[in-house]
């Protein structure tokens, strides 16, 4: 059986009205739009058989803003990325550029010689150079079987 339900305009209006609030609430939930760099700090990371590699991109970052700490198998990699004076002559039209501080940490699965640590910056990217501990690497263990080897040989009888 059909219900006939009379065209209501305004009441479309108001269910429109409603779900464009619902998408825009949706859309900017959890934007800190006043500092976008904290925690925002995006890694590399990669694990082989001796060490540890981080990556991250930090363009226009003085090393001497950097600040990089190793404890409790926790690396956290704090910054600054200083901003430049606003240009006064002029209107910005774009500023997409980000200034502000930020901070990352990372908890690593295993062990690293901390004194072999090393960190290296260039063209914008930062790289560390985690070594593995000695306990933390991956051992070889070899199976013995306490079985003799059997040879046998093929027959060309039938």
């Amino acid at each position: 059986m059909f219900q006939i339900t009379r065209h209501d305009p305004f009441r479309d209006m108001v269910n429109i009205r409603n779900m464009m609030d619902r998408l825009f609430d949706n859309a900017f939930t959890g934007w800190d739009l006043e500092d976008t760099l904290t925690s925002e700090l995006p890694l590399d990371v990669v694990e082989n058989d001796n060490e540890y590699v981080v990556k991250a991109s930090l363009p226009g970052l003085n090393p001497e803003d950097l600040e990089i700490t190793y404890s409790g198998n926790t690396l956290t990699i704090k910054g600054e990325i200083k901003s430049e004076e606003e240009e006064k002559k002029g209107t910005y039209h774009i500023r997409e550029r980000r200034y502000g501080s930020f901070a990352r940490s990372i908890t690593l699965p295993s062990a690293i010689k901390e004194e072999k640590i090393e960190a290296n910056y260039e063209a914008g990217v930062l790289k560390l150079t985690l070594p593995k501990a000695e306990e933390a690497k991956p051992k070889r263990i070899a199976v013995k079987s306490g079985h003799k080897l059997i040879e046998g040989k093929v027959s060309d009888k039938k």
